[in-house]
């Protein structure tokens, strides 16, 4: 339905107002989209057009940490910590979410049931869950977790062992902090979250792939590699339990599908965001760059999705009896990219640690962070993958839109 002129010449007005006054007044000023046009492939409509730009409003908030398309719906949603907004393709602010106070992260979009997934921690309570949105009731500005089960909650007992670990055994777990022996692997928690087929295969049911968080400390040589966990979500409705902050639950599995290790060199905070692109098949991991002066601290790795994980020594993480390297499942990182000549490790020096999402075709959307303290946006871009050494990414046009 098309807005009225004088709706128009209002809304282009407000083009010169603070962002966070705009992403308010739209929500009253323009009208709701026709069913079937949002509906998408519900419908039997086509589905709606990808922008090649978009800005995430201005928001009272953290930073922005991970993105989610639907494609066939027509919506972006932007983790901006402590809120999800969700906007559609025309730029349009459809509703937030908003009501917890842990920290979540990077997200993916899930078209077998509709729902956003997105990893959320509580490091006080060692509480380290994947959230599953119903993001089709977030219809307004300002819906509440509380409302009906809009967020419901897993919990990863693999992830909460890794981070509680006595490492340095004096019986005493150090907390949340970067400067202890403590956290096996270096373990902060979770951060990127894809949806993909099993390591080692271009093709198969989809699982959850879900990367840890790494202290960023340069003083031990056990945080060296990206662990990567794998899950099928296919039996999660029996296992999601309301978030309660009060009363932390333990549902989730007992143990991950696979556990898997990619030697990078230590990172802040491991992978930021994880994306997996069937049409390039492999996944790409957009990292904060570590401190470690021996390696080329990349900001962006890649894995082949058909390099098969073979067994073998996690380099600098010693056995139980300290007499040799515990051995892991390894993941070997794609043969492009820069090449470091001293550690042979591949990357790219490319910011994706905020938002990265594929949506087909070689396409991508990345986000850029920007703001001030309560006061945080994020701008999107669809890029075009090039594998080029130096510039790995390069703007894409209209034409290249699906």
């Amino acid at each position: 339905m098309p807005l009225p002129r004088s709706a128009r010449r209002f809304a282009d007005s407000l083009l010169h107002r603070p962002r966070l006054a705009r992403a308010c007044l739209f929500v009253a000023l323009l009208p709701a989209p026709a069913a079937g046009v949002m509906a998408g492939s519900a419908s039997g409509t086509s589905a709606p057009r990808p922008p090649l730009t978009q800005n995430g409003g201005t928001w009272p908030s953290g930073h922005v940490q991970g993105i989610a398309v639907d494609l066939q719906g027509g919506y972006i949603y932007y983790s901006f910590t402590n809120l999800l907004a969700r906007y559609d393709f025309s730029g349009r602010l459809i509703g937030t979410l908003v009501g917890w106070t842990g920290h979540l992260g990077d997200l993916d979009f899930n078209p077998a049931d509709g729902k956003v997934y997105g990893s959320l921690e509580y490091k006080d309570h060692a509480a380290f869950y994947i959230a599953i949105i119903d993001v089709n009731r977030i219809d307004r500005v300002g819906v509440n977790t509380g409302e009906a089960d809009i967020l419901r909650t897993v919990y990863l007992p693999e992830v909460a062992r890794d981070y509680a670990a006595d490492m340095d055994g004096d019986g005493r777990f150090d907390g949340d902090v970067a400067d202890t022996r403590d956290h096996r692997y270096g373990c902060s928690g979770i951060d990127g979250v894809s949806f993909g087929p099993a390591f080692g295969h271009r093709e198969g049911p989809a699982l959850l792939t879900v990367a840890y968080g790494i202290y960023g400390n340069p003083d031990r040589t056990d945080n060296d590699h990206q662990v990567l966990l794998q899950y099928d979500v296919g039996d999660w409705n029996r296992l999601a339990r309301s978030l309660s902050e009060t009363a932390p639950h333990r549902s989730g599995p007992r143990a991950p599908h696979g556990k898997y290790f990619a030697r990078t060199g230590n990172t802040t905070y491991g992978v930021q965001n994880l994306a997996y692109d069937a049409a390039l098949g492999r996944w790409l991991l957009g990292v904060y760059p570590g401190r470690k002066t021996s390696f080329p601290n990349y900001s962006l790795f890649a894995i082949d999705a058909d390099s098969v994980p073979v067994t073998g020594d996690l380099v600098g993480v010693p056995d139980a009896d300290g007499e040799g390297r515990e051995q892991g499942h390894l993941l070997a990182l794609a043969d492009d990219g820069l090449e470091d000549p001293a550690t042979g490790l591949r990357g790219w020096h490319q910011k994706a640690d905020v938002g990265l999402q594929p949506i087909g075709r070689g396409l991508f959307y990345l986000a850029r962070n920007a703001g001030s303290r309560n006061a945080q946006t994020a701008d999107l871009e669809l890029v075009r993958w090039t594998g080029d050494a130096r510039m790995p990414f390069a703007p894409a046009s209209a034409e290249e839109l699906p």
